[in-house]
């Protein structure tokens, strides 16, 4: 049943990492939370324990690659909860290897997920707010490797630039109806990805994971990894009215690893 009063935020990729850390936060501040993933077993887990806490939350499936489901999320989201305030374009994948012997399946698939995913979540939730003719927000998930490209990330690096730029083209057409769109840019976050990047990148290398997550810290000023609450705090302030004139940025989450 729709609940006109409630406040929807989309959230894909929600069913663990980031996306789940942004679930939760975006519940904290009142949002329904449409929990949505292409794991059917994550996603259910995440929007029961939301429910547990209190919150309104159901889980959806999606492969964002496929426009047509990406657009069957946002009507069935909207038919559950009402009018559409937030949507997320967290879903996102990655692999590792050297350029050279980058597959081409592996390829297509991170392009399909990561680039083509994030344009047709901000075609719909476009349309959908210009529907409802109240402004909206749009959060888009870029990355540090898309202010500097990472070696052995070269597809992940290529989909990460040409997010924030979808990022800032999107702002431009939606700012006359009131919709903003930004994006956040994480450097280091522990999650299972992660750890999988972490496993790929130190056999390529010759080392052990702990010299190569070593490596890495050590480029973090601050000199801690983030968690995915520290990016669910830039999301949550992207989508608050403290944020309302602010469209087309991309914030850098990265514990001071780059200057820009």
């Amino acid at each position: 049943m729709a609940n006109a009063d409630a406040k929807l935020a989309i959230i894909t990729g929600a069913g663990q990492g980031i996306g789940e850390g942004i679930a939760h936060r975006l519940a904290k501040d009142g949002y329904s939370i449409a929990v949505a993933d292409i794991n059917d077993e994550t996603a259910p887990k995440v929007a029961a324990d939301l429910v547990a806490e209190g919150y309104q939350a159901k889980a959806y499936h999606v492969d964002v690659a496929h426009r047509d489901e990406v657009f069957a999320l946002v009507d069935a989201a909207v038919s559950d909860f009402g009018d559409l305030a937030v949507y997320v374009n967290n879903a996102g994948i990655a692999f590792i290897d050297n350029f050279v012997d980058s597959k081409p399946e592996d390829v297509e698939r991170l392009l399909d997920v990561n680039l083509r995913g994030t344009y047709w979540g901000i075609q719909a939730a476009g349309k959908q707010f210009k529907k409802q003719g109240n402004g909206g927000r749009i959060v888009n998930a870029a990355s540090l490797a898309g202010y500097e490209a990472s070696a052995l990330q070269s597809a992940y690096s290529a989909s990460k630039f040409a997010i924030r730029g979808l990022t800032q083209s999107a702002a431009k057409e939606f700012a006359k109806d009131k919709i903003t769109v930004n994006a956040y840019n994480p450097g280091i976050v522990r999650t299972k990805m992660r750890d999988a990047i972490d496993k790929k990148t130190a056999a390529i290398k010759g080392k052990t994971i702990p010299e190569q997550q070593a490596d890495c810290l050590s480029e973090i000023a601050i000199g801690r990894e983030a968690t995915p609450a520290d990016v669910a705090e830039v999301v949550a302030w992207f989508v608050s009215p403290a944020a309302g004139y602010i469209t087309g940025q991309s914030l850098q989450v990265d514990g001071g690893m780059r200057f820009h």
